[in-house]
């Protein structure tokens, strides 16, 4: 098939489905089965120029938060839910941050983006800031007032360097390799059940804090996973007292152009470019692991931002890619850029400690946070 009838193709399958999705919620609506609204806010981040804050409107899903009781059944449950999402087209978004005020439209497939540009000068207390949401149109009777709070990153302070970490099998083991693997793990599995990598959080406290102690060094997330698991993987850095920070997922299923809405390389490029480009005075290091495709699209980083990239770790997960990591890491070298291939997370803070990124003192917390979990693990 030539590329302009696949493209032809796909736009008639994606207008189709756009159609349908808009017959259901009419009818959804009409018959009274969306009771409430929910703005859903993911967190944003930004300079005193411009903040980007992206969200959903969605019908009140009713997952909650989760706990470690949860039935097997439950988290099933709640996973279909997150899934079938119904989501809410173009309504109007109003954002509201320090006294001004912006609006936005949500897309056809309910999202909306606030690319804010103020028109005075950002007073900046704390790193975390938020932004006020308000759902202007109406959309069901008896609707009341829907609102949220959407925090966005500002950096403040002394930051030594920014952070960019993938989350599945860098953080959290998922199989994403083995596909039945993954879907039992996400779907039989909530916030609390799912446990991270042992020491994952010192390591990564380790690093917000730097040589100063101060936790100012900023964490983003950079995630294949749908957006519709944001909420999870938001809870599940919480529980598991993972550094805040952004968490950039993406879209997926049919678009105009693409049966899956954006690749996986596609999405990682396009997002640590941002946040690079929003901070491009701030050195990196970068986070990974060898299951993908993390570590090629790390050297393109490295090509495309000379001198802004300090390290890159890259779990090792899949041992049939090392010879390809290996050939990259000789790249990355002759770049001027370390990329250690490494087995668990002691052995990169050991790394960290040694190039002077942390603090002695916290190398006594990670080893032990990497025994209790490996013991927790073992038990479970």
């Amino acid at each position: 098939m030539s590329l302009t009838k696949r493209n032809i193709l796909l736009t008639i399958l994606y207008e189709f489905k756009l159609a349908v999705s808009q017959v259901i919620l009419w009818i959804w609506i009409k018959l009274g089965l969306v009771k409430s609204l929910l703005i859903v806010p993911y967190e944003g981040f930004g300079n005193e120029k411009e903040i980007l804050l992206v969200g959903r409107v969605i019908r009140d899903n009713r997952v909650g938060v989760s706990s470690p009781d949860d039935s097997v059944w439950l988290n099933i449950g709640k996973m279909r839910r997150r899934f079938m999402s119904v989501v809410i087209p173009r309504v109007e978004v109003k954002a509201e941050f320090q006294d001004e005020e912006f609006f936005a439209k949500t897309d056809e497939e309910g999202y909306f983006e606030f690319k804010i540009h103020p028109k005075k000068d950002i007073q900046i207390s704390s790193r975390w800031q938020q932004i006020e949401l308000t759902l202007i149109d109406q959309v069901i009777r008896n609707q009341g007032e829907v609102k949220a709070c959407g925090d966005v990153f500002l950096p403040v302070g002394n930051i030594d360097y920014g952070i960019i970490s993938d989350v599945d099998d860098t953080i959290i083991p998922t199989g994403a390799m083995r596909l039945m693997e993954m879907l039992k793990t996400t779907f039989v599995k909530n916030a609390h059940t799912r446990v991270p990598f042992p020491g994952v959080s010192a390591f990564y406290k380790a690093l917000q804090k730097g040589l100063d102690g101060i936790e100012s060094n900023p964490f983003f997330y950079v995630s294949s996973s749908p957006w519709n698991l944001y909420d999870f993987l938001h809870e599940l850095l919480q529980i598991h007292h993972i550094p805040k920070g952004p968490l950039m997922l993406r879209d997926i299923g049919l678009s105009r152009t693409q049966l899956i809405a954006g690749s996986h390389s596609e999405h990682k490029l396009e997002q640590i470019r941002h946040i690079l480009s929003t901070y491009s005075q701030l050195p990196f290091i970068l986070i990974g692991d060898s299951g993908q495709e993390d570590p090629a699209i790390y050297l393109q980083i490295v090509r495309e931002f000379p001198g802004r990239i300090m390290m890159i770790f890259i779990r090792d997960v899949h041992s049939s890619q090392y010879d390809s990591v290996k050939k990259i890491s000789e790249e990355l070298k002759e770049l001027g850029v370390e990329m250690m291939l490494v087995k668990n997370t002691l052995e990169a803070s050991q790394f960290a400690l040694s190039k002077g990124w942390i603090l002695e003192e916290d190398m006594d917390d990670i080893a032990q946070e990497k025994v209790k979990d490996e013991v927790e693990n073992d038990e479970e």
